[in-house]
């Protein structure tokens, strides 16, 4: 059957056996060989990306910026004076910064093109008989796939079996509320929005399970016929790119108004020529004009995406960048992400006896302790039936490749199964035994899951566990010794469940309940009551070392961590006291949080760094509690559920490895790896390139400043320009594109995570720092004139005189890229003089430019200069270290004073 033909067939209309028939499948789905040759024929399962704007194009849109109009305009107009070189020189200098726009818009786009596959969706399929978890983009037709709560359709499917299944389809049919699903066929002409039998690729399942069959993968899903193309590349831009840019207009509009009120000035107040004076408003507006800027910021925060990539935290929404380096709360799940998700079953406590089990992960090898020894033949007979129940009511599998285990599903679930072959039993021969025909999936609103099974001679049993609270209600009876039962002791197990939880374990109780053969549904209202205990389970899930560092990392800079989850309040304490939270010792519950009013929990959440046994719904109140403080949240999330609590945070984070695809399409950031440790990570490659950025901005700005301010103070006070326009805009071609963009690459201060965290709304540039930027130009004007003035005493012609304050401008540049890479601490160290590798690239580049420029017989033709004595090139460094001391000097008075030069 042809792809069109099969996609077009109404497999809603028929049932699930001749739908099976049709796609030429099986229940326990494809073979390795029949995946092969359907990928082949049908190809991946990916809607192709929307179109790119060719290179061309995105060359020109480098240009399409107000600073970079106006130098365009002011070489159009040398061009027409007959200033070839100032011409070139202009062009050269919008050229340089297009191309290197150009060139990091490329390889942004390479970046978003990597996260995008990092992000990829994943399927769980059934092949070969055994559960798999496989990349989306390999689903065939014909493939069997299992769906849960939080997960996002991979593929159209005809469902076979559904379990309490409601899907959101509003990305195809607009409605709000989710849709119920059921096996059964509808007729063939039914809408698209009540195709009951169906979930296509693109929706979310929110909530229950099923398994269905893939009918139509790519572009012949649903999906890819009304949708279109739904791939696209994320702008670069974020709020304070759309600051920045605000602020170029504000200043080009400021410059502008300048220079023509500096070109009015110098034609009728000074009487100079108007070609003379144009020429000197144009290096004017090139010098104050910080064309680079744009560029260079947009630079940091894709150097700034690519560094948090590499530390295992994928940003999907720019804006993230800024904020999560100012986050001063972490809001942060416990499993799997200060722990090491790594559950174990540790302890069982029967009626009669308690056991240790003890193994390694996940492997079946291990044993069972009684008192301490080896239980063997003494096991109670209750603990082989406990463990049977653990393995019949478990989705999960276990995986061993070469001796290393892994699971297939939850991982608790997984522990179980590891208890149950520790146990004694094989786990491959009791699954094919026992056959499950019905099912309740486990759900946060009943807490339990349970199955319903029957074996090959006559047996059925309604197997379920949960959590204890839950399953507790639901029993009657005990196990005692041998197959015998007794009244419950309710008061016992709620001590037990409480003293396990007190050990930092997680609790989960089992029980069951023998059935007749005949019954094969299992209804919710039969496991409402008369089920059989059978005991409780403790696993451990021992911190993540890494984890117990990053808390500790996240201390010492101000920022508090929360632990959010919905374990038992002693087994989150237990935890929090071993990764060394504030607080370990307060806790609440998301019953006690229910009994708070708004008010009341806003109080109550400064002082309390555990919450235990929580839903969404109060992950959602936490983050607007803490945010109506001013605080600025970090929340984890990994649930369908928790979406709304994400996109609330400021920065919301979800799980790469658990989260469902809702989690994570509502976070700023995805985890590749569920580890707290790289949310830590996260927030100092946050902070390192929000403070790069001010380093850029604090460069480029005090520099430009210098260079306007000893031309226009020149031009008021009738003086000779120390430097010709042609030489400011040498200036400017040779520095901007090279040592501002330095500072893009610098790595993270080793007070980074030292400091608290900055306010929410915090400026970039405060007044401390345009007093600032104010000195900056002043000390630049005083050098300037000072060597100009030095050199004319000196007797030195004229072009002697203006080469020495060209190369003065330049190495008081140089000298203040050195200064402002430390902006909270002393730039005299080792470390910071030895520099980076693009900072040293930048001033070896700058310098053999300036020797070029300054030695060269062609070069001295073009820009008026002339040879300088290496005495007087000894003074214009003397003169850039002077610059530098003072700036160090300044720095250290306003950080005892104020705390630093902002």
């Amino acid at each position: 059957m042809s792809e069109e033909s099969r996609s077009s067939q109404s497999w809603h209309a028929e049932s699930p056996d001749a739908v099976l028939a049709g796609l030429e499948t099986r229940p326990d789905g494809l073979t390795a060989a029949e995946v092969t040759g359907r990928r082949e024929r049908f190809g991946a399962n990916r809607l192709p990306e929307a179109p790119r704007p060719p290179a061309w194009r995105r060359l020109l849109r480098q240009f399409h910026n107000i600073l970079i109009y106006v130098l365009l305009g002011a070489a159009a107009v040398t061009a027409l004076l007959g200033h070839g070189i100032d011409t070139a020189v202009i062009l050269a200098v919008v050229l340089a910064n297009a191309l290197i726009g150009f060139i990091q818009e490329g390889r942004a786009e390479q970046a978003m093109d990597a996260i995008r596959h990092m992000l990829a969706l994943k399927a769980a399929v059934v092949r070969d008989g055994q559960r798999q978890a496989i990349p989306g983009d390999e689903l065939v037709p014909g493939d069997i796939v299992l769906l849960e709560a939080g997960d996002r359709v991979p593929a159209d499917l005809r469902l076979l079996e559904v379990h309490d299944l409601h899907v959101d389809e509003a990305v195809l049919t607009g409605e709000s509320l989710a849709e119920e699903k059921a096996a059964e066929a509808v007729e063939a002409d039914t809408q698209l929005g009540d195709r009951r039998s169906m979930a296509y690729s693109g929706t979310l399942v929110t909530r229950g399970a099923a398994r269905g069959v893939v009918t139509a993968t790519g572009t012949h899903t649903e999906l890819g016929r009304i949708s279109g193309l739904i791939a696209g590349v994320q702008t670069l831009t974020t709020p304070l790119l759309e600051q920045m840019n605000r602020f170029g207009r504000w200043l080009t509009a400021v410059i502008l108004l300048g220079a023509g009120l500096i070109l009015a000035l110098g034609v009728w107040w000074r009487g100079m020529a108007f070609e003379e004076t144009f020429m000197v408003v144009v290096g004017l507006s090139v010098a104050a004009i910080p064309e680079g800027l744009p560029a260079v910021l947009t630079i940091t925060l894709a150097v700034g995406v690519q560094a948090m990539a590499r530390r295992q935290a994928i940003v999907r929404r720019l804006p993230a960048i800024e904020t999560i380096g100012s986050v001063s709360v972490i809001c942060t799940d416990k499993t799997g992400t200060l722990t090491r998700n790594e559950m174990a079953v540790s302890e069982v406590a029967l009626a009669a006896a308690t056991l240790t089990i003890t193994g390694e992960g996940y492997s079946t090898s291990g044993e069972v302790f009684l008192d301490g020894q080896p239980a063997g033949p003494s096991t109670p007979a209750s603990f082989d039936r406990l463990a049977r129940t653990a393995l019949l009511c478990n989705d999960a599998h276990l995986r061993s490749d070469e001796g290393n285990w892994r699971v297939e599903g939850d991982p608790m679930e997984g522990a179980l199964l590891a208890m149950a072959g520790r146990a004694g039993l094989d786990l491959r021969e009791e699954r094919a035994r026992w056959r499950r025909n019905d099912a309740i999936p486990f759900d946060a609103a009943h807490r339990f899951m349970a199955t319903l099974d029957h074996d090959h001679e006559g047996h059925a049993a309604i197997s379920v566990k949960g959590a204890p609270e839950a399953v507790l209600a639901m029993c009657d009876r005990q196990a005692a010794d041998g197959d015998e039962t007794e009244p419950l002791d309710r008061a016992f197990w709620a001590e037990r469940a409480e003293a396990l939880a007190g050990e930092g374990q997680r609790v989960l109780a089992l029980a069951w309940r023998p059935v007749e053969p005949s019954q094969t549904v299992l209804e919710r209202s039969e496991v409402g009551d008369g089920l059989i205990l059978l005991g409780l389970v403790g696993l451990s899930d021992p911190p993540r070392p890494e984890a117990i560092e990053a808390v500790a990392e996240c201390r010492r800079a101000g920022i508090r961590v929360k632990m959010i989850t919905g374990d038992h309040a002693g087994t989150a304490r237990a935890i929090a006291a071993r990764v060394g939270l504030a607080r370990p010792d307060r806790s609440l519950t998301g019953a006690e949080i229910e009994h708070l009013s708004d008010a009341e929990l806003i109080e109550r959440v400064t002082d309390v760094d555990v919450f235990a046994r929580t839903s969404p719904e109060h992950k959602l109140r936490l983050v607007e509690a803490l945010q109506s403080l001013g605080q600025s949240v970090a929340m984890t999330g990994d649930g369908v559920n928790d979406a709304p609590a994400l996109k609330r945070a400021d920065a919301g984070i979800a799980m790469g490895r658990k989260g469902s695809e809702a989690a994570k399409e509502a976070a700023d950031l995805v985890l590749v790896d569920d580890n707290f440790a790289s949310i830590v990570a996260a927030v100092r490659e946050g902070r390192t390139v929000y403070d790069n950025i001010k380093k850029v901005i604090s460069w480029t700005l005090p520099t430009n400043a210098g260079e306007a301010l000893t031309i226009i103070v020149a031009l008021l006070a009738g003086l000779t320009l120390p430097v010709t326009p042609i030489q400011i805009l040498w200036i400017n071609l040779v520095t901007a594109t090279t040592l501002g963009l330095a500072l893009a690459f610098e790595p993270s201060e080793s007070s980074v995570m030292n400091r608290p965290p900055r306010p929410r709304n915090e400026p970039v540039l405060t007044g401390g720092w345009l007093i600032y930027i104010a000195l900056v130009a002043l000390v630049f004007l005083a050098a300037v004139f000072g060597v100009y003035h030095h050199a004319i005493a000196q007797g030195y012609s004229l072009e002697l005189a203006r080469t020495m304050a060209m190369n003065t401008l330049v190495v008081l540049e140089i000298f203040q890229l050195f200064f402002i890479r430390n902006l909270h601490g002393s730039s005299l160290s080792l470390d910071l003089i030895r520099g980076t590798r693009p900072v040293w690239l930048a001033v070896i580049v700058v310098t053999l430019a300036q020797l070029l420029v300054t030695y060269l017989p062609a070069m001295q033709g073009v820009f008026a200069t002339e040879a300088v004595p290496l005495a007087d090139g000894l003074l214009i460094l003397a003169v850039g270290v002077a610059s530098f001391a003072l700036m160090e000097v300044y720095k250290a008075v306003t950080r005892h004073i104020v705390g630093g030069v902002g």
